[in-house]
């Protein structure tokens, strides 16, 4: 029985050896085919921002004493002290209530007449703002300021009462 057991001995031994090296080349494969290690995701890049409506803009300014059918005016740089002065503003592009005002400035400072409007337009068009006075303009120099939601636009006009 010397033998038997040697060789069932043997057999054990060589069938454990099997498993072990068959156990060590199993986590060898699987260390080789495991998933990468979590990483960070990359960052998202923010959605671009839908880009609003462009703004009106003023392209011209000009000042009369009478507005056409179209609302155009007749520039004009000299007032009579009775006459209504009409500010013409051209505005180019598409508009959802902004507030567009005229203020008339007196020579040493003093406002002598300021108004707003709300513009609302899908194209260009002339808005015009009157400014009238129960008693006559004093004689002397006038600016004409336009802006559009308080912004100064379009080039200051001087006017002249005389």
């Amino acid at each position: 029985m010397n033998n038997n057991t040697l060789s069932y001995a043997l057999i054990v031994a060589l069938a454990g050896s099997v498993a072990l090296v068959g156990c060590k080349k199993k986590d060898d494969a699987a260390a080789v085919t495991a998933p990468p290690a979590a990483t960070e995701p990359a960052p998202m890049e923010p959605a671009p921002m839908p880009e609003a409506p462009a703004a009106a803009t003023v392209s011209a300014v000009t000042v009369g004493t009478t507005a056409a059918a179209d609302k155009s005016v007749a520039a004009v740089s000299t007032f009579k002290p009775t006459d209504r002065i009409i500010v013409s503003i051209r505005t180019t592009g598409t508009a959802s209530n902004q507030e567009v005002g005229a203020k008339l400035t007196y020579q040493d400072g003093q406002v002598a007449g300021e108004q707003k409007q709300t513009l609302n337009t899908t194209g260009d068009g002339i808005t015009n703002i009157e400014f009238s006075n129960p008693s006559p303009w004093p004689a002397g120099k006038y600016t004409v300021d336009v802006t559009v939601n308080g912004t100064p636009a379009g080039a200051p006009q001087s006017i002249e009462v005389k």
